[in-house]
């Protein structure tokens, strides 16, 4: 299941969907997620408004059937959030909630 509007999160489900979105966005913001995560639930509000007001893709992954990108992209805990620029990692966060701004700082203060 892949939904996609303009300047709103996008949620995949699979590592395929991510990469789609990693080949065809030249900056992404990816929240690695669980299902039963509070903290992560809390971060949808904020996630929307950092779609509104960054120019990065923002995807909402839940690697429960793609184990192996939990050890590709190194998760430990939920939620990681992941700031990709043409398709590599260039910076992750995985420190609990996180308000709007610093987010948007996190998005905003790595080079493209």
């Amino acid at each position: 299941m892949d939904t996609t509007t303009e300047n709103r999160v996008r949620t995949v489900e699979t590592r395929a969907e991510l990469d789609d979105v990693l080949a065809t966005a030249d900056r992404v913001l990816v929240m690695v997620r669980t299902t039963g995560c509070t903290i992560c639930k809390s971060m949808e509000p904020i996630l929307d408004i950092a779609a509104k007001a960054t120019d990065a893709a923002v995807v909402v992954f839940n690697p429960k059937t793609d184990l192996d990108a939990v050890e590709a992209f190194d998760v430990r805990s939920v939620p990681t959030f992941l700031l990709f620029s043409d398709g590599q990692v260039r910076d992750r966060r995985a420190d609990g909630f996180v308000p709007a701004e610093e987010l948007i700082e996190f998005v905003e203060d790595q080079p493209e």
